[in-house]
């Protein structure tokens, strides 16, 4: 997996700023704990070299890369640090020519069709939208979206939990970068277990997992059918008769011969199932491949989770 297709997979890239070294690997840990294994630490000040270092030293499996990049001495001190990726506020041809020739990949700044040119005639696809919501925001890099077909996004800037999934939603946008989950008070005040809680928020608002419905095993057509008309009588569960289940309502599937789970399966819906998958995958979760279903776009649309609990299979779902 390469760095972008990484970074896209986590979904949420913490922009920090660090005045002091020393808070480095406490932040490392406490993103990490909180779910975003990732940082773009940003070379703003002078402790951005050491801060790279140090995470990158004591956290090996964490994508760190190197922010507000301004010249190509930079972008080597930064990668000679353990940096992954370079980002910068703008694009500086020359920045961006010397980070490739080097294979650094590198996701410059733009807020204009000029800057989307400017990057395309360089040989990029994927840029950076800075700032983000000053610059016209959702609206902005959709409008942009449309003559460049191939231009994937990753705004920065006025990124906030709540419009954190309107940005995510779209499908130009790989990743967002953002700072309220890695506030400078807090990192000063030494309080990162505050940090974590609003890495943890951050990642829980990014999936969204909800139930979606309960699904119950027959052994027969006759037998769905016969449940789904009890839910319907109950309750006024509208009955739907599908090709392999019948569901009463929205939420109760009642399979017509069994399927996974000895009892029967609970599809738990996410705003995002790759990056569920990605994100479940690192607490050691384990996913059966052989179920995973894909949309027209070729873009995972349902799987099911290894194994049962309390005798039900479980299965994430695309809202």
């Amino acid at each position: 997996m390469d760095v972008l297709e990484k970074i896209s997979k986590i979904g949420i890239v913490p922009v920090i700023a660090l005045d002091d070294k020393k808070d480095a690997e406490p932040l490392a840990k406490a993103l990490c704990d909180g779910g975003l294994p990732c940082a773009e630490v940003t070379f703003r000040t002078a402790a951005a070299e050491d801060s790279i270092r140090i995470m990158s030293e004591k956290f090996p499996d964490m994508l760190v890369g190197a922010g507000t990049v301004l010249t190509t001495e930079q972008a080597d001190r930064a990668v000679a640090a353990g940096a992954k990726f370079i980002v910068s506020p703008g694009l500086n041809p020359n920045v961006v020519r010397h980070c490739i020739e080097k294979g650094y990949p590198i996701v410059p700044g733009t807020s204009s069709p000029s800057d989307i040119e400017a990057a395309l005639e360089l040989g990029l696809t994927t840029v950076k939208f800075f700032p983000a919501e000053a610059a016209g925001g959702l609206a902005m890099i959709k409008a942009m979206s449309a003559p460049y077909t191939a231009v994937k996004f990753m705004p920065t800037g006025g990124i906030n939990a709540d419009n954190l999934n309107q940005y995510l939603s779209f499908g130009k946008i790989i990743a967002c970068g953002g700072s309220w989950m890695v506030k400078k008070d807090l990192v000063a005040a030494g309080e990162f277990d505050k940090i974590t809680a609003l890495t943890k928020e951050a990642v829980a608002k990014m999936l969204g997992f909800a139930v979606e419905h309960v699904g119950i095993n027959e052994e027969s057509e006759d037998k769905a059918l016969s449940t789904a008309s009890a839910f319907e009588k109950l309750f006024g569960f509208a009955s739907k008769n599908g090709n392999s289940s019948v569901f009463a309502g929205k939420g109760i599937e009642i399979m017509k011969s069994p399927y996974l789970g000895t009892h029967g399966h609970i599809a738990v819906g996410t705003n995002f199932v790759e990056r569920a998958v990605f994100h479940l995958e690192m607490q050691g979760v384990e996913f059966d491949y052989d179920t995973a279903k894909y949309d027209a776009k070729g873009k995972l649309k349902a799987i099911y989770v290894k194994g049962e609990y309390s005798g039900f299979a479980l299965h994430l779902v695309q809202r």
